[in-house]
């Protein structure tokens, strides 16, 4: 998509960072795919050996490139999680595939970046608590099936009821809103859940899926948040993180307004409000 190319100019424009900010990750390493995701699953993706049913659910025809393109991606959100360790935040300016299933992937997933980097951080004793904070507009249904059980793993999602998947899984805190729902109710559900979670799930550790097809003008979304409303559920986000001193990697997610600058202003907002808090 378009945006992938856009965004990385548009905050280097403005100043919000600089060539050097920015790392290119390699392809992700078997052992932490293999975490998040079945082997046989894995070998149909490599083998290119899915039917094209399942690949069309995925949204994408498969090729070699594409899951190299997803391996890199995988690793990307992985070195974010580990930047955030170090500075108190991480970003992938890709990824939030939370779409993907253990065994299957849909809804443009192929791997779940989001389960793949709290399962490594986890295993590798980086951290001892992961809180998944998912507010693209989709639920996130394949975060919630690879992580069901993992009582290290809290994951907390707020989407659309009435919109894709139409089956949703059951994630540890799920909030469906209402088709049009806007910042006026949105934002203070979003304020009360996240200050009651960090205080009882009490994380050292926070992916956020930072989707912004909650926008009214999102093509899929068919929610009511202005571009003003969906950066100040950034600021909410990162406000909380930051008093409280918990790392973040936020993973960019879902984005299909009519007008690609609008989707690119959106997610740009969501770096410009890092940027207030965090400098």
């Amino acid at each position: 998509m378009l945006k992938y190319e856009l965004l990385p100019e548009q905050l280097k424009r403005e100043g919000i960072v600089e060539d050097s900010d920015f790392f290119e990750p390699q392809e992700i390493a078997e052992e932490d795919i293999l975490r998040a995701h079945s082997e046989d699953y894995l070998r149909q993706l490599e083998n290119l050996s899915l039917s094209p049913r399942e690949q069309r659910k995925t949204g994408f025809p498969h090729s070699p490139q594409l899951i190299e393109r997803e391996k890199i991606i995988m690793q990307g959100s992985l070195d974010a999680a580990k930047a955030a360790l170090d500075g108190g935040l991480g970003f992938n300016i890709a990824g939030g595939t939370h779409h993907a299933y253990t065994n299957r992937g849909e809804g443009f997933c192929l791997l779940n970046d989001i389960a793949i980097t709290a399962l490594h951080l986890l295993t590798h004793k980086l951290v001892k608590q992961v809180l998944v904070v998912d507010l693209d507009v989709h639920q996130g249904n394949g975060t919630a099936e690879i992580c069901a059980g993992n009582n290290r793993i809290f994951t907390f999602s707020m989407h659309g009821k009435a919109n894709y998947p139409l089956h949703k899984e059951k994630s540890d805190l799920d909030i469906p809103l209402e088709t049009g729902t806007g910042g006026d109710v949105y934002l203070p559900l979003l304020e009360q859940n996240l200050e009651r979670l960090l205080n009882q799930v009490k994380p050292d550790f926070v992916i956020y899926q930072s989707g912004v097809d909650v926008l009214k003008t999102d093509k899929l979304g068919h929610l009511g948040l202005s571009k003003a409303e969906c950066k100040e559920r950034d600021q909410i986000v990162y406000s909380k993180l930051h008093s409280k001193d918990i790392p973040v990697m936020a993973c960019m997610g879902g984005g299909y307004s009519e007008k690609v600058a609008d989707i690119v202003d959106a997610h740009a907002n969501t770096y410009r409000v890092a940027r207030e808090v965090y400098h």
